[in-house]
């Protein structure tokens, strides 16, 4: 997945503010108790950072 998609679901999801509210600042122990700013900068897959979102915050079927 590249970055300009993760961002678009996020957007999707969460609504323009609060998309990079939610990456910056909401610590997810999916992630290893980091953000998903962390994560991404930490090498993560972006992918794998969007499945820990989706199983985290209930995120619909139809946005995954």
């Amino acid at each position: 997945m590249r970055l300009t998609d993760f961002w678009e679901r996020m957007t999707a999801h969460f609504g323009p503010a609060y998309a990079d509210s939610f990456a910056r600042d909401h610590v997810m122990s999916e992630l290893g108790g980091r953000t998903v700013r962390e994560a991404l900068e930490a090498g993560w897959n972006a992918k794998d950072v969007w499945r820990a979102v989706c199983a985290a915050m209930d995120v619909p079927a139809e946005l995954r």
